[in-house]
């Protein structure tokens, strides 16, 4: 019954939105790409590249300087921008412009929105998510210049690679930009917005985009009920490009012909605590020792295999990847990798030398209060719902009860944005270059905090340190070939990160990506990883439509 209960929803959900079959293409016509998000329930339209709410345009409709490789260290490819250099001690960042460019409804765009996006995301902290705190200056039309007070090498990637900048006539009356809702976005980017329906947008391509006229006409995104329904589309053929679990995807050709697969190990899988109790987070998981406990009584083998098909990988409690930064990862921690297994006598000493004392109900509790913990995840994300689900069940062993509970997207962007939570099941994205720097002040930062009922930057968990805000200062001033002066200030965060445990790591997620290559050719590869191969990952995604052509052509 479920399986033909989501066979039904997904061909009523396509052929609402006017899905075009992804069967063989219409001679002279290309075929329109269907795209799934994981976009689970209704589309809100917002555009809005800085808004939490977005649900897309960002590297398709408004575009960045450059396009940065996280997955592997390619120079950066010139998008908006054609070149770029620092002065010795990092001071001052100089970009030249590509001359020519058009915003979609014909202005020009010049120096002075580059200008104007860097003003606007300093004036508001919501969308200033890696600490930018820059000058900018138009030079002429085509040549920018930011001063910096202080050697500030790492927010070049940041600047270049993540910020999308905006047309200063369409933004400049906005007043608060940062969750301001954009229906009819103007970018400079190879995609205009097509069609907003709830179930389901289409994006068509840029006639006038600087760059050529894509190759690939058209892309759709399907709103569905979540991943089971995603699964069903594949099966039929519904689906072009989906990342997400996928059953059976070992097996990829045999379960899901005319397409293949790819597994990146690049985000982390963590539980966010709102761990700041100053700041006004409120619950048992403020207390670093719950956290502690959490930690060593999670069974990662167990999650691996029954929730994310042994597509995980290991995770170090230093936030740092096993795969990418092992040489990073410093001596002193008390465990370079997350346990595999659960270490349910250590979880209870934590507690009991905190203060803690079981009940008759085998619950912990302290101050008559029962540690007793809601975990909040995406209603439709079959690999985290059973994750969680599975976490509830191994927490209890260790007397901690941890009780799973479903949102929509949208009330689940507003739970961990107002800090109204305990405990929420997420992962953390790397920055715009392979560098653990970023990470660390996406989530770790003091500046990106704010108290329990504003919106803080990327610092979900209202976590502050001034050990670690030191030491990311410190990273910040170093030149990043410099590995040795900054490994210190790297061990220094890792060690504090261990201790007090904001995010309690679970796993390395295996993001699998598949996608539809008898139908387009070009995709990201192994091989040929040129960009982070997940449908959801901006700027990358646009990076791979670029690139993709109807199969045949």
């Amino acid at each position: 019954m479920r399986t033909r209960a989501a066979a039904i929803l997904v061909a009523s959900t396509l052929a609402v939105a006017g899905c075009q079959s992804s069967g063989t293409p219409n001679q002279g016509k290309s075929p329109t790409l269907i795209a799934y998000t994981g976009q689970a329930g209704d589309y809100q339209i917002n555009f809005n590249p800085f808004a939490p709410t977005a649900i897309g345009g960002t590297g398709t409709i408004f575009q960045t300087l450059f396009f940065y490789n996280i997955v592997r260290k390619d120079a950066p490819t010139p998008w908006l921008g054609k070149a770029f250099s620092w002065n010795a001690d990092g001071t001052k960042l100089s970009i030249t412009l590509r001359d020519g460019v058009k915003w979609s409804d014909g202005a020009r765009f010049t120096a002075a929105d580059v200008v104007f996006t860097l003003d606007m995301i300093t004036k508001h902290k919501g969308m200033n998510n890696a600490g930018y705190a820059g000058h900018a200056t138009a030079v002429d039309d085509t040549h920018v210049t930011i001063a910096f007070d202080k050697p500030s090498f790492v927010d070049g990637p940041s600047v270049l690679g993540k910020t999308y900048i905006v047309p200063e006539h369409k933004w400049k009356d906005l007043a608060d930009p940062a969750v301001a809702v954009v229906k009819d976005p103007v970018g400079t980017g190879p995609y205009l917005l097509d069609d907003f329906k709830p179930q389901a947008y289409t994006l068509k391509a840029n006639p006038a985009y600087w760059g050529g006229e894509p190759a690939v006409k058209r892309i759709r995104y399907p709103a569905l009920s979540g991943n089971q329904s995603s699964v069903t589309a594949l099966k039929s053929g519904q689906i072009d490009w989906q990342t997400g679990p996928v059953p059976g995807v070992k097996d990829v050709a045999k379960n899901y012909p005319g397409y293949k697969s790819v597994i990146t190990p690049v985000n982390q899988i963590v539980l966010d605590t709102c761990s700041n109790a100053d700041l006004g987070c409120q619950g048992p998981q403020t207390d670093p020792a719950v956290r502690q406990a959490i930690y060593h009584a999670i069974d990662r083998t167990q999650l691996n295999a029954l929730a994310f098909d042994d597509t995980a990988g290991d995770i170090s409690p230093s936030l740092l990847l096993p795969t990418r930064d092992r040489a990073l990862i410093s001596g002193k921690l008390r465990n370079a990798i997350a346990p595999k297994k659960p270490d349910v006598a250590e979880a209870q000493h934590i507690l009991e030398s905190a203060g803690y004392t079981k009940g008759s109900d085998g619950i912990y509790a302290k101050d008559g209060k029962p540690l007793a913990l809601t975990v909040k995840t995406v209603s439709g994300w079959t690999d985290y719902i059973t994750a969680v689900n599975m976490i509830g069940q191994q927490l209890k062993k260790a007397g901690i009860k941890v009780t799973p509970q479903q949102l929509s997207w949208n009330e689940f962007v507003d739970s961990r944005d107002r800090g109204s939570y305990q405990l929420i099941i997420d992962s953390l994205y790397q920055g715009p270059a392979p560098d653990p720097y970023y990470l660390y002040t996406y989530f770790l930062s003091t500046a990106q905090t704010a108290k329990v009922g504003a919106k803080p930057g990327s610092n979900f968990s209202r976590f502050s340190d001034p050990q670690i805000d030191r030491a990311l200062d410190g990273l910040k001033h170093i030149n990043p070939t410099d590995t040795a002066a900054r490994q210190p200030y790297l061990e220094t965060i890792q060690t504090r990160i261990e201790q007090s445990m904001p995010y309690i790591p679970v796993l390395t997620q295996g993001t699998i990506s598949v996608y539809h290559d008898a139908k387009f050719t070009g995709w990201p590869t192994a091989g040929d990883p040129y960009a982070f191969p997940a449908v959801w990952q901006n700027p990358d995604s646009a990076e791979v439509y670029l690139r993709l052509k109807p199969a045949g052509k």
